[in-house]
């Protein structure tokens, strides 16, 4: 498309249906409920006049007027307004979204509007420059006309001769309403992962950073931010979330005078990024959405996005397999017998993908050798793995295959010939982690390496899955003496890309230690998340919780565990496991040989539910109902409000000597349910009589209108805790 120059005049630019509208000074995208103007005048700074959940009626320079600048005494005698970047050049003294130089000069950026590009689809380009310190930014925007989800992204360019470092380019500075003052972070730790904390009104910054060269356990880049009055269904709230799977920084900052702005994008290591004259950065995607109608509605929209716009179509379409993987089964302790005989077992319980787990090749008995031998070990499979792929696919299911492709043991054949290949800093030790170390992805003959191994074994056992791990931090990311985790975090997403391209039909799991990198960045290119390596039920629950905020269930890996669970030595019945590992991607990760006969028979039964839902389960929207700290309750309603399951989990004992009451959201009020307990098999009530006999719930179950089940609530039956309870419910 042409470039187009704004010269005062009212245009609508591209064939979308929600084009962008170029209108006397204003760019204004629009989409999904959700608006963004962008006040953007030739030879003028840019900003953004409002972003938040549509308006209308209403005209851009009405904004511009209702937010007129007042002068203060004590402060600055003219306007100071915050831009797409707040560069240190335009004087706010807030936090800036871009930080350049040359050997200490053309610092003080001040980007002016020299172009604006409308590219259709509800696209634009504003292009801006800096003559005088030789810069160029360009501010890539879109909103998705369904979801509402904008994605924006700045790039930077060196007009210049001389080299310009890049230390810091935030996705885009956007400035908050000043009604949100709380935010929803989320943190965690290895099998602890995305927990979340609630932070109050505060002034001053908020700031997060990651430098573990993954998405990480302990930093998620994402922020919730919302009013005090708002809850799940209703209030203003906004999320924001960036796609990269790298160092990230996080930062929500409260100003003197009352504004507010966000930030987040790439954390760069000291002087990463230097571009020559005539190169360029672009930033990770920025991913941001707005909503009147609580904070479910802004996961509902991420939700969305992520499965319209950026998961694979290839899969889209497909049933998530129910996987057997084969870790917490045998760990190292690999037998090619024992493993034919689990592979029987899981298919007998309703499994759909055998999934073979460390330890399958080189010399890798344990985690301390091996890593990066990309073959099958002689001395376990002296056949290769063509007895076991054999068997996975006579048997009904499809073939998985564990790699962790980014690390090499130092006891290993290809470091011994390769020491010169992994990530480092001169001089510097490597912290000794989980006894690997890093390669070096920038290096072309790493990645041609690793394809090559990856790709043939690929190729001969025509692998449908693979497992993709990567088990530590990068804590010196060094290649040839300089800083490299945003080239070896390219050169991750490019192998990946590169297998793809080449089989098509193969699809992938990011998982690191778990939920180590679980990003937008990493599912563009895979089509499921490890959501944690702790499977315990009871703490599946919450993590699961935490994970959909900004992840639909159809990406979650959630596995059905060992009775005695390996990471907690906590104990649950075979009933709660399934329950728990039935709202995600579900699957199974224990010894089939060590489960009584009873629990397989349960586990098959909830694995023929899982399958009976699935469909409902990963296309109809997702709820977080609220609940006392003692439960979890989380539901899905279809698209057509017509069918829903929820469930209801007890987790602690209850203060109080009655049960509690279940609030069900996302019905239709007006029309009539008949509602039934679909798991467990048997009544769970400790006492009766209870709800459950007297609306025959185990049976025909009762007819309630959705505006009832809402309001009022339905009476839980008295459970033991770690137990649950899964309530389907059918318009009548």
């Amino acid at each position: 498309m042409a470039h187009w120059k704004l010269l005062g005049w009212n245009m609508w630019m591209g064939e979308d249906p929600r084009p962008v509208l170029v209108e006397e000074g204003f760019v204004t995208l629009s989409g999904g409920g959700v608006c963004v103007i962008i006040e953007a005048i030739e030879g003028e700074r840019p900003k953004i006049a409002f972003s938040g959940p549509e308006i209308a009626p209403v005209k851009p320079t009405e904004l511009k007027s209702l937010s007129a600048w007042q002068y203060v005494h004590g402060g600055p005698s003219e306007d100071r307004p915050l831009t797409l970047s707040n560069e240190l050049g335009i004087g706010t003294l807030a936090p800036p979204g871009l930080v350049a130089s040359r050997d200490g000069e053309d610092w003080a950026v001040d980007l002016r509007v020299e172009e604006i590009r409308p590219i259709g689809e509800g696209r634009v380009q504003i292009r801006c420059v800096d003559k005088t310190c030789a810069i160029a930014a360009i501010y890539n925007l879109q909103i998705g006309s369904d979801t509402g989800v904008l994605t924006c992204n700045t790039q930077i360019q060196n007009l210049g001769n001389d080299v310009l470092t890049l230390d810091w380019c935030a996705g885009m500075c956007l400035p908050l309403d000043t009604r949100l003052s709380e935010i929803i972070t989320f943190s965690g730790r290895w099998a602890g992962e995305f927990q979340t904390e609630e932070i109050g009104a505060f002034q001053g910054s908020f700031v997060r950073e990651n430098r573990a060269g993954r998405t990480s356990h302990e930093c998620f880049p994402g922020l919730i931010l919302k009013t005090p009055t708002t809850d799940e269904t209703q209030g203003l709230a906004c999320g924001f979330h960036l796609g990269w799977s790298g160092n990230h920084r996080s930062r929500v900052d409260r100003l003197p005078d009352g504004r507010s702005l966000l930030q987040m994008g790439e954390l760069l290591w000291p002087g990463e990024i230097r571009l020559a004259g005539g190169e360029s950065y672009q930033s990770p995607d920025l991913l941001a959405t707005w909503s009147n109608e609580g904070v479910g509605a802004v996961s509902h929209a991420f939700h969305t996005h992520l499965t319209q716009e950026i998961l694979d179509r290839r899969t889209a379409s497909k049933p998530r397999p129910v996987h057997f993987n084969t870790w917490e089964a045998v760990y190292f302790a690999h037998d090619q017998d024992r493993i034919i005989e689990l592979a029987e077992l899981a298919a007998s319980v309703g499994a759909e993908r055998f999934v073979l787990d460390d330890g399958w090749f080189g010399a890798r008995r344990n985690d301390a050798a091996g890593l990066g031998d990309w073959w099958v070990s002689s001395d376990v499979y002296p056949q290769g793995l063509h007895p076991i792929v054999n068997k996975v696919r006579e048997l009904g299911m499809e073939f998985g295959l564990w790699f962790e492709p980014e690390m090499v043991n130092p006891d290993s054949d290809l470091y011994r010939a390769h020491p010169d290949w992994v990530l480092g800093a001169p001089g510097i030790d490597p912290i000794a982690f989980r006894n690997q170390l890093t390669l070096d992805l920038s290096k072309t003959e790493v990645a041609d390496y690793l394809f090559e191994k990856i790709a043939s074994l690929t190729q001969e056992y025509q692998i449908d899955y693979i497992k993709w791990d990567m088990n530590r931090d990068c804590h010196h990311p060094g290649s040839d003496t300089r800083a490299a985790m945003h080239r070896q975090t390219l050169g991750v997403y490019q192998l990946i890309d590169r297998l793809r391209a080449a089989f098509p039909r193969l699809e992938i799991e990011s998982c690191s230690s778990g939920g180590g990198r679980a990003d937008y960045g990493i599912l563009e290119r895979t089509d499921r998340i490890w959501t944690s390596d702790n499977n315990d039920a009871r703490d599946r629950q919450q993590i699961q919780k935490g994970a959909s905020y900004f992840f639909p269930l159809r990406v979650l890996g959630s596995h059905v565990g060992p009775r005695k669970c390996h990471i907690t030595g906590r104990r649950f019945s075979m009933e709660f496991r399934v329950a728990s590992a039935l709202f995600g991607h579900m699957g199974l990760e224990l010894n089939l040989l060590l489960e009584s006969e009873a629990d397989r028979a349960v586990l098959t039964k909830g694995i023929a539910l899982y399958k009976e839902y699935r469909e409902l389960l990963h296309t109809g929207s997702q709820h977080r109902v609220a609940s006392a700290a003692h439960a979890n309750v989380i539901g899905v309603v279809s698209p057509e409000c017509d069918e829903a399951l929820f469930s209801y989990a007890l987790l602690e004992s209850r203060p109080r000597t009655a049960p509690d009451r279940l609030f069900f959201v996302g019905l239709h009020a007006k029309k009539d349910y008949r509602v039934t307990i679909v798991w467990p098999l048997t009544d769970p009530s400790i006492t009766q009589p209870s709800i459950v006999q007297m609306s025959d719930l185990m049976g025909k179950g009762a007819v309630f209108s959705g505006a009832a089940l809402m309001e009022f609530g339905m009476q839980t039956p008295p459970l033991h805790p770690d137990s649950a309870v899964i309530y389907h419910l059918q318009e009548v």
